[in-house]
């Protein structure tokens, strides 16, 4: 949707992009990571498969708050060279939670019941956060991917080998986090203080188990 300027373009965007994060069938403008891979859900064992599903369904929710992380620090970005990259970043998220819910529908598993829930807060987060200033909405961006990146290394060590399909995504997913961790400590990011990012790490983990079941 077309911004014009007026402040409530700007909120009537984000709710449309709320909307379609929600309740549209994610599309991605890239192709699905691994569509060649010539594992299939029926090779994994019923075991192998659920922890697939499980790990899935966490990055899926992951990209539902990363989303919601982005178009909340847009809202309120001071500038428009912060604001276009973050939302060019939440496109490039937006191929994530395509492949990560085509990968889902494979294993013939469903997204977190509590995704509208894991929308709402890190909107709330992203739009508080970038009321400090650009600056520190960026450092946000550095902290939040490098708390990705790690949390994606540990989840490649957890699946199960066969499972060359959710490989691939999500190791083309870990470039892209690393790509916009570096893009936004290019344009300026402060860094965050100890505590914040404890208390960042602290809600992942809060989400990220929680999503594993629900």
């Amino acid at each position: 949707m077309q911004e014009t300027g007026h402040p409530l373009d700007a909120w009537i965007s984000a709710a449309d992009r709320a909307l379609r994060s929600l309740l549209a069938p994610a599309a991605g403008a890239r192709a699905v990571p691994g569509h060649l891979e010539p594992e299939e859900p029926t090779t994994l064992s019923p075991a192998e498969k659920r922890r697939s599903a499980a790990l899935m369904r966490v990055n899926h929710a992951g990209e539902i708050a990363a989303q919601a992380l982005y178009h909340g620090q847009a809202l309120v970005a001071r500038s428009s060279g912060t604001r276009q990259l973050l939302l060019k970043a939440a496109r490039e998220e937006a191929d994530h939670l395509a492949w990560c819910a085509t990968r889902l529908a494979e294993l013939d598993a469903r997204p977190s019941v509590l995704d509208p829930l894991w929308y709402a807060g890190s909107f709330v987060i992203g739009a508080l956060t970038a009321l400090q200033g650009d600056r520190t909405s960026l450092g946000f961006v550095v902290e939040t991917e490098r708390q990705v990146e790690g949390h994606l290394n540990e989840h490649l060590a957890r699946l199960p080998p066969k499972d060359g399909r959710s490989r691939a995504i999500l190791e083309t997913m870990r470039a892209d986090e690393v790509m916009h961790g570096a893009n936004a400590q290019a344009a300026g990011a402060a860094t965050l203080p100890w505590p914040v990012r404890e208390v960042m790490r602290g809600t992942a983990k809060l989400m990220t188990r929680t999503a594993y079941w629900l």
